[in-house]
């Protein structure tokens, strides 16, 4: 089986040809994050190091999405993976370990829709035009649901509205861990409830308090905001995950190179509590996109475009 990175990066450091061929790596990575041009010299001296861990397990190691000491985990990955951090399309192999081999999270989804019935019922009058209403009072009856809801929410409208600008940082930490640390079954139904009107269509926008987890006063460039995911362990690995998952396929009857819908929803979750955190643009349609323009981009206007139209116009998302 394929080992996690931490265990991986143990077992080298244990070993001293590996453990000099890594703390090359760790210098290459450094000088990569802090964006320091390399000489040539160096550059062969890095890729001959990821080439001499040869069948080494850090070199197919892989991280889960719900571990313990997640950032550790990435940030031996993209080390041993440095070479594919050119670019944003050189993100091609996702840190994640395949969802179908990751454990699966049960959920007492069904027992919690259960309580719904009877008394409870009576408190949900006019529920069945809004979905996403619904979503949330299942999510009340959980208490890791409800609390971690209640956490991000109370983080991210604080200073909203007001002179204060709200923590973003916090924010999406707080989004992050609800994401992560709630049963799939709750967090997707509150995100993607289909939604008929536009009231439904305003909860379903406001799910992740975009005030202050997507907007900004004024759109940054989408460059800047991908110049600001790949400086981020946890950003770079779910733009990573979502370009593997969520890669459109012309051709493809789905229009989805991997054919699986499910791992695509997941990655595009797995995106908001980032730098590029993602949003429905609108209380009466199921499109989404960044918080970013392509105004102003020179010669890079091209592979601007490309980076919105991941959201906007993904036909695989």
């Amino acid at each position: 089986p394929r080992s996690d990175c931490i265990a991986a990066e143990q077992l080298c450091l244990s070993d001293s040809t590996c453990n000099a061929t890594y703390r090359i790596l760790e210098n290459c990575a450094l000088a990569k994050t802090r964006f320091l041009p390399l000489d040539h010299d160096s550059r062969v001296r890095c890729l001959n190091a990821e080439l001499d861990l040869g069948n080494s397990s850090l070199l197919h190691c892989k991280c889960h999405r719900r571990m313990k000491r997640q950032e550790h985990c990435l940030r031996v990955f993209w080390t041993v993976h440095a070479s594919m951090t050119d670019g944003y399309f050189n993100l091609e192999t996702s840190p994640y370990e395949n969802p179908a081999n990751e454990e699966h999270w049960k959920t007492d989804y069904n027992k919690l829709a259960a309580l719904l019935s009877g008394k409870a019922c009576s408190q949900l009058a006019g529920d069945a035009t809004n979905p996403c209403l619904k979503a949330t009072h299942v999510c009340n009856l959980s208490k890791k649901c409800v609390r971690l809801r209640t956490d991000y929410a109370s983080i991210c409208t604080k200073g909203a509205g007001s002179e204060d600008m709200c923590d973003r940082r916090k924010c999406h930490r707080g989004l992050r861990n609800f994401f992560e640390k709630v049963p799939e079954d709750f967090t997707k139904r509150i995100l993607f409830c289909p939604c008929q009107d536009e009231l439904c269509g305003e909860r379903r926008r406001k799910t992740i308090v975009p005030d202050c987890s997507f907007q900004y006063n004024t759109k940054p460039n989408c460059l800047w905001l991908l110049d600001s995911c790949l400086e981020d362990h946890i950003c770079k690995s779910r733009l990573a995950d979502f370009q593997q998952n969520c890669h459109p396929a012309d051709m493809s009857p789905d229009g989805c190179s991997q054919h699986n819908h499910a791992a695509c929803l997941q990655a595009y979750m797995g995106m908001i509590g980032t730098p590029m955190t993602p949003n429905y643009v609108s209380n009466s349609s199921v499109e989404v996109s960044l918080w970013c323009t392509c105004e102003s981009s020179g010669n890079e206007k091209e592979k601007c475009d490309q980076i919105l139209s991941m959201f906007e116009s993904n036909k695989c998302l």
